[in-house]
């Protein structure tokens, strides 16, 4: 997947990855998990182990951490022997009481088989996580489709879509945006603006924010704004968008200009290093991941 930028031609200000340090970090742990996936055949691979290691992570913060009481009545949180069990069709990151800060080396998987037409396989991973001790900022985050109102959210995007991002929070802080092309394993800074000197994007509270779209910018920042069209060179293709926001300052991962038509850029390694950095030092910065499929148009 690529995302095209139409940039306004501007000197921009290459920034140090660096984060400041805003906030005593609460302690970091290893933690361990591991999840036995079981999934119809018709899920690709490459999407099972995704979904299986992300499952596998949960379970590690349920099992270090403990959960929150759900109000969902269909959520089963058991406990043997010290080790909580989940069922996963109702429980989500939100509601377990710790973070998942870097992932230790790479995960193991089993060789996965079919059994009963399902697809068969276990993961296990190692990495450092958090307690988490108080309730964080409550933004609404919408990736919205060929339309800068809430109501164009979507997951799903053909080849040729525009991308817009919705974002309101009650306190004010920082943002930054970063796309994840997984077929290239290339990472590409959406936000702040390739024309921007920002180390981040200045958020005020409660405003309502759409960017990605020149007419809906204030005039201000209106030579500024890329504006991203997504494109799709497989049938289709997955990329991951994380949404960074802190109510401290920070500064953007340190990356480096690529095509004319396409955001600054760094390696997915690089991009975790920056993150996690990030997140060990500031107590109070969010991270919200929104998975899309983008497919090819015949």
């Amino acid at each position: 997947m690529c995302v095209y930028s139409n940039v306004v031609r501007l000197f921009a200000v290459l920034l140090l990855s660096c984060c400041y340090t805003v906030a005593v970090a609460q302690k970091i742990v290893k933690v361990r998990g591991e999840y036995v996936y079981r999934g119809p055949e018709n899920v690709s691979l490459t999407e099972a182990r995704r979904i299986a290691l992300e499952r596998a992570k949960i379970q590690a913060l349920a099992d270090k951490f403990g959960t929150v009481v759900s109000r969902t009545n269909a959520t089963t949180v058991t406990n043997r022997k010290g080790r909580s069990s989940v069922d996963f069709m109702t429980i989500g990151a939100s509601e377990v009481r710790g973070e998942w800060i870097e992932t230790i080396g790479e995960p193991v998987y089993t060789d996965p088989f079919y059994e009963q037409g399902m697809l068969v396989f276990k993961v296990e991973v190692e990495g450092r996580a958090r307690e988490i001790k108080g309730a964080g900022v409550d933004c609404e985050v919408r990736l919205l489709r060929n339309g800068t109102e809430p109501r164009f959210e979507s997951e799903t995007f053909r080849s040729g879509d525009d991308l817009y991002l919705y974002f309101k929070s009650p306190a004010d802080g920082f943002l930054a945006v970063y796309l994840h092309d997984e077929a290239l394993g290339r990472v590409y800074c959406l936000l702040p603006y390739k024309a921007s000197s920002a180390a981040a994007y200045h958020i005020e509270h409660d405003r309502p924010y759409v960017f990605f779209s020149a007419k809906a910018a204030t005039a201000e920042e209106r030579a500024v704004v890329d504006e991203y069209t997504m494109t799709c060179s497989r049938s289709t293709e997955h990329n991951t968008v994380y949404v960074v926001f802190s109510p401290n300052m920070f500064a953007k991962a340190n990356s480096t200009v690529s095509a004319e038509l396409l955001p600054r850029e760094l390696s997915f390694k690089d991009f975790q290093e920056w993150l996690a950095e990030c997140r060990t030092h500031d107590v109070g910065m969010e991270v919200w991941t929104k998975r899309i499929v983008v497919s090819k148009n015949f």
